[in-house]
């Protein structure tokens, strides 16, 4: 590869995190900034923190931070549960099907989750958890990608292992448990990530069936601040939105080499 080779892949590269990182970079501008200095790019202006006052008084932040930390972690409870004994079934035991069976959970990954919407409100509906934070996460707890994930991790860990630990007299739970779940610890620490991020953006179904502030989540109460009807302020949108991706941006900038150790352990691409 010659010298100019190189340097364009480098220009390439650093254009497109450009290019990226932009939106988040005036979000940035705008929310320290009046509206005004921040649409005409008055880099001589005031940094203030009115806008961020001025959004967190005309919302209820705290509720939506902790409806939102409820929602991912009902979610990756179940995702964890039901992903973890779907892939070892399918990894380590034999039943009749199998393969059919795996094959239709495969298919879930190519169906858009916006396609099943309406079946999801009726089938929660029905089972009276409309406008309920369980009813929120409940149709994303059987992932298909998860449980590949999981059986895929499973695979990987050697047969004796397991006969083991069956000739000490562990039960297949205890297999599972003793064996299996500390081995696949990367694999967890990946999905996790994926999963948190996922659901803490979430926003359509959490807008269909939620219908008070009492459950709504971080993305739908973000949508009605900045609803035409209540005004627009691109400064003080700017800070309700920096406040709202601030944990997630936080928690990256703070653990991203564990970050991305898990998702090369993985094998996540």
């Amino acid at each position: 590869m010659t010298r100019f080779s190189r340097f364009m892949e480098s220009f390439a590269a650093i254009l497109l995190a450009v290019v990226w990182i932009s939106p988040l970079m005036f979000a940035v501008w705008a929310a320290f900034h009046s509206t005004s200095d921040a649409v005409n790019f008055n880099l001589s202006s005031a940094w203030v923190l009115d806008n961020f006052r001025t959004a967190w008084s005309g919302a209820p932040w705290l509720q939506y931070f902790l409806n939102t930390f409820l929602l991912v972690t009902v979610v990756l409870i179940g995702q964890f549960i039901l992903t973890t004994l779907a892939g070892f079934a399918f990894a380590k035991l034999e039943f009749p099907g199998k393969g059919f069976v795996f094959v239709l959970v495969l298919m879930q990954l190519f169906i858009l989750p916006e396609v099943l919407i309406v079946e999801n409100y009726a089938m929660v509906s029905r089972l009276g958890l409309f406008d309920s934070i369980l009813g929120v996460g409940m149709p994303y707890m059987a992932s298909a990608f998860g449980i590949f994930l999981m059986r895929q991790s499973f695979k990987s860990v050697p047969m004796e292992l397991h006969e083991a630990a069956r000739i000490e007299g562990c039960s297949l739970l205890g297999i599972l448990w003793h064996v299996y779940v500390p081995l696949a610890k990367p694999t967890y620490l990946a999905y996790a990530l994926v999963s948190v991020s996922t659901h803490w953006n979430n926003f359509l179904w959490p807008l269909i069936v939620t219908n008070s502030p009492e459950t709504r989540p971080l993305t739908v109460g973000l949508s009605i601040f900045g609803a035409p009807e209540n005004g627009v302020d691109i400064s003080v949108i700017s800070a309700a939105t920096l406040m709202s991706v601030a944990p997630l941006l936080f928690a990256f900038l703070i653990f991203q080499r564990q970050f991305v150790q898990a998702f090369l352990r993985a094998g996540i691409k």
